[in-house]
């Protein structure tokens, strides 16, 4: 570890004043947390990476994953690893351990040499575009083997596959902090928040939804007069999903059913005009008939005989 030496330098006439005190930051809701965090308890076994090896892929991109798959067991580990050198040191002053391929009982061999407790092995295979690292972790004392996982179908470079190797050496040595979280920012108060269907409490949340399993999850947000929220949220490793949760009021209900107008229209020969105008055509054909009947037909009786 480097040592830095500060050096301060006063006059007789210019005292040295202390520096201020810097402020305290307030935790409220919109203090976010930090997106990668530190393990969040240290492995106490003493760990060695015996090697990766290479099955139908570029060594060079091999040996850039087992140095970021080392480098995060450093981060997961209370000691630090034996670098390379120490382990090939070992290897070399025993000769029943150069040709050590993997096995368990070999392992456990080299850890001794090393004084680790756990060894860990593993490959890269290529498949089709992608590749899957392949690792096991070996008890030394007892010569049996703690773990073996395989990774989801990786593809892009290394530095794209980060945490997915972050993952791999939690899941091989650390499975229980392998977890997320959900932060909720809203600026309703007093909504209803629940997740997966499981009540979490009301906005504003005092702290982010901690501990959560990797994956996609169901996050509601509900409040009376208010659109309810509901979106599937997905929890990364080590890292806090922001949700920025902002609820839309509802329209305003009207007042009472609707009311429907139905017009009926009435024949024309049932309004009141009809009947007068009935009564005024019957009049008129009364009167003609009348004056039909009472005026005699006269006869000529040059025309028709007349007896």
């Amino acid at each position: 570890m480097a040592t830095m030496l500060v050096l301060s330098i006063t006059t007789p006439r210019v005292s040295a004043q202390p520096p201020p005190p810097a402020p305290e930051t307030p935790e409220t809701p919109e203090q976010v947390p930090p997106d990668e965090v530190g393990p969040e308890e240290a492995l106490t076994q003493k760990i060695a990476v015996w090697r990766i090896d290479a099955l139908g892929i570029e060594p060079e991109l091999v040996a850039r994953l087992e140095s970021l798959f080392r480098m995060e067991l450093d981060r997961l580990a209370a000691r630090a690893l034996p670098s390379r050198t120490q382990i090939d040191a070992a290897v070399t002053s025993d000769r029943s351990l150069r040709g050590c391929g993997g096995e368990d009982k070999c392992l456990a061999a080299i850890g001794k040499k090393l004084g680790v407790d756990v060894m860990v092995t593993g490959s890269v295979a290529a498949l089709g575009e992608s590749y899957i690292l392949n690792i096991k972790a070996v008890d030394v004392g007892r010569a049996v083997q703690i773990r073996r996982i395989a990774t989801d179908p990786l593809r892009g470079s290394p530095d794209e596959l980060i945490d997915s190797i972050r993952v791999a050496a939690y899941r091989l040595l650390a499975p229980d902090q392998l977890h997320g979280s959900i932060f909720v920012l809203s600026d309703s108060v007093g909504a209803r928040v629940s997740l997966d269907g499981k009540d979490i409490g009301m906005t504003p949340l005092p702290a982010p939804i901690s501990k959560l399993a990797l994956g996609e999850h169901v996050l509601r947000v509900e409040m009376k007069d208010y659109h309810p929220f509901e979106e599937k949220v997905v929890v990364r490793f080590q890292k806090s999903t922001r949700v920025v949760v902002r609820l839309a009021p509802r329209a305003e209900a009207p007042i009472g059913p609707p009311r429907t107008v139905v017009r009926e229209e009435k024949p024309w020969y049932t309004s009141r005009w009809a009947y007068v105008g009935a009564g005024v055509t019957a009049l008129v054909l009364g009167v003609a008939i009348g004056r039909s009947l009472g005026t005699p037909t006269e006869v000529r009786c040059d025309e028709v005989p007349c007896n």
